[in-house]
């Protein structure tokens, strides 16, 4: 057996390990991961917040800034 051939198929099956483990995990809890800190209640439970939502908090940062949401990383056109 070549060694592309070896490595292919070792690729394959770590592709396919992670399928079928984020497949049991959907079948087990019956929702997809809640990875995303602004939507997870167990982190927010935590204390644990997001660093764009930590810097509109600031002092000198502006209250006025649009970014509402985790996912808009930059507030430098606010500041």
């Amino acid at each position: 057996m070549s060694a592309w051939l070896v490595i292919l198929l070792f690729s394959v099956g770590a592709v396919l390990l992670f399928v079928v483990g984020l497949s049991l995990t959907l079948m087990i809890k019956g929702h997809h991961i809640d990875g995303e800190i602004s939507t997870n209640r167990h982190m927010r439970a935590r204390g644990i917040t997001c660093a764009v939502h930590d810097a509109l908090d600031s002092p000198e940062s502006s209250k006025d800034c649009p970014a509402t949401n985790c996912s808009e990383t930059s507030c430098a056109s606010c500041r």
